[in-house]
């Protein structure tokens, strides 16, 4: 262990202390205050284990940390470290308003800076509900201190009379029969208190799942760990084995940095897209590479996808199974078994082994192949996810077309505009609303610099008359996200956003849009000097007005293929 020259540890502790102008009393001080905790000198000298606590009693899907916490503890006793949880914001999304991932950055910051300022050798980064574990990872990045992340864990299915169901693709399911009238409200009211009844993230590869099995591809996770169910034992044995590896990464140098590379970063697109999985992924994986100046590439996702087959067959791809399902088909490690002639084998995990080296030590595992298929017999021949470029769409657009109806792949249509969440609140629902299925409903001012930042809207409703028609898909296209557990044809993430005057802020009803999935072409079909005449007409929202955190990201945030991270913590 490398000393400072007045033979102090620059580790454990120690390490980091404040400026007072004087070392010594800044140790004494430091000394004085540990000891009031009740820590003797010997376990003072201990390597220090930060742990990253996101418990929080508005954060259901972690209900079960404390269990958890006390897990990770006994890993980092037996290891011989010395274990420090500390609070940083909790992301739920139900419970947070706007949205969520308006404050995915916040809690990065958070993260980030605690794990800088505070005296801690390693960091378990303990998350689970949707942002937390993009959010820990950016940190991370960007803190440049060794790390491990603890996953939380998927839900376990219930039941609703004869239906086996879960959180979140069965909510919208169920929701859709109340609008369409075939549910009353006694029965939703029933369905509500059956679908979420443990601990844990969504019971289908939805973002939580998605962004599990994202941190385990790069390599950032103990491997097996990613869909181990929230209230299963091995849960608790995968807490204590992180806090384990934790001491030994805090007697190393292996940092993020090494991990999430280029490379890894690619390994983990290939899972997403075997997964079809969360388009949310796109955005979250390409914040965590931009913390390490990697820029994802939507055209190289686009190639990627066109090699990479469908092998889950989870909801909300899929119609029967769940994560519990997928975890005992054998889980992350399947799937890159499966992708293995694709994968840059050589990368770091944290555990100190190469990706190479932890296939080959799961060489036989057993695989369920109802719910994971194999590469020569996949779900699909290509990826879940595509990148959408066009006139309307200049730097980008996503479809999961894993989950989308194929007949309208390849469709022109009516444009049927609604300006605002607001507006489409107002009049999606009206019998008087001009509308056909072969419209294409266009969402605009709900991306990241909009008054919504970005919400999961892109779920845009069917209208009731043609949900009571028996409609069941139509193209829906919009700047929002959009739930990993959510299904149906439907365009997201158009860059540049309306609110900064993109394209989509042009678009009126009765424009005609062409969809081709498969030239990858989003296009509104306009003459330029009509748009011309509209874009000079067109005024960018700003911020002012606005306070804290809130000016400050629509100040800053960057659109959807930046992955929507604040300009000034990019490098």
């Amino acid at each position: 262990m490398s000393k400072t020259d007045d033979g102090t540890s620059e580790r454990g502790f120690l390490r980091g202390l404040q400026t007072y102008g004087d070392r010594d009393f800044s140790i004494y001080m430091r000394r004085a205050f540990a000891k009031s905790m009740g820590y003797s000198g010997d376990e003072l000298a201990r390597p220090v284990v930060g742990i990253a606590f996101t418990h929080s009693k508005f954060n259901p899907c972690h209900r079960h940390f404390p269990e958890l916490l006390d897990a990770v503890k006994r890993g980092v006793a037996a290891a011989g470290g010395l274990a420090l949880e500390f609070p940083t914001i909790s992301l739920h999304e139900s419970t947070l308003a706007p949205n969520s991932m308006k404050f995915r950055n916040l809690m990065a910051m958070d993260t980030e800076e605690m794990i800088r300022a505070q005296p801690m050798d390693a960091v378990v980064l303990m998350g689970g509900c949707d942002k937390t574990v993009p959010a820990q990872l950016m940190g991370a990045a960007s803190a440049a201190k060794p790390a491990i992340q603890l996953i939380g864990g998927p839900q376990m299915t219930s039941r609703y009379k004869d239906d086996r169901v879960g959180a979140c693709t069965d909510c919208r399911k169920f929701w859709t029969q109340y609008r369409a009238g075939t549910l009353d409200q006694a029965e939703i009211e029933a369905v509500e208190g059956r679908l979420v009844t443990t601990a844990g993230t969504c019971a289908v590869m939805g973002t939580a799942s998605t962004m599990a099995a994202i941190a385990e591809a790069l390599g950032m996770t103990l491997p097996g760990t990613a869909a181990i169910p929230a209230v299963h034992a091995d849960r608790l044995r995968a807490a204590e084995a992180t806090g384990a590896r934790a001491v030994a990464l805090a007697r190393s140098d292996l940092t993020p940095d090494k991990i999430i590379t280029r490379a890894s970063v690619e390994n983990a697109v290939r899972v997403l897209l075997a997964l079809g999985g969360s388009t949310n992924g796109v955005i979250h994986l390409a914040a965590i590479a931009g913390r390490v100046g990697i820029k994802l590439d939507l055209r190289r996702l686009n190639a990627l996808s066109d090699t990479t087959p469908v092998l889950a067959a989870v909801k909300p791809v899929g119609s029967e199974f769940y994560m519990e399902d997928f975890f005992a088909a054998g889980g992350i490690g399947a799937v890159l078994r499966e992708l293995k002639p694709l994968l840059n084998l050589d990368c770091l995990t944290v555990t100190g082994d190469t990706l190479r080296e932890r296939l080959a030590a799961e060489d036989g595992d057993y695989v369920d192949r109802r719910v994971i298929k194999s590469a020569g017999a996949p779900l699909e021949p290509h990826g879940g996810l595509v990148a959408l470029f066009g006139s309307l769409a200049p730097d980008g657009a996503i479809i999961k077309r894993s989950a989308a109806t194929p007949a309208l792949f390849e469709k022109t249509g009516r444009a049927l505009v609604f300006s605002s969440l607001e507006d489409l609140a107002a009049r999606i629902d009206d019998p008087a609303l001009d509308v056909t299925a072969d419209d294409f409903l266009v969402l605009q001012n709900a991306g990241p610099r909009s008054a919504s930042a970005m919400p999961e809207a892109g779920f845009l409703p069917i209208p009731k008359k043609l949900l009571e028609a028996g409609v069941k898909d139509m193209v829906r296209l919009s700047d929002a996200r959009m739930s990993g557990t959510a299904y149906g044809t439907i365009i997201l993430h158009i860059a540049p956003e309306a609110a900064v005057g993109g394209p989509l802020a042009l678009v009126k009803t009765g424009d005609r849009i062409r969809l081709s999935v498969q030239e990858r072409r989003l296009d509104l079909l306009v003459d330029e000097a009509e748009l011309a005449k509209r874009r000079a007409a067109v005024k960018p929202s700003a911020a002012e007005g606005h306070r804290g955190y809130d000016r400050l990201f629509r100040e800053s945030v960057l659109q959807a293929p930046d992955g929507c991270d604040l300009e000034f913590l990019v490098p």
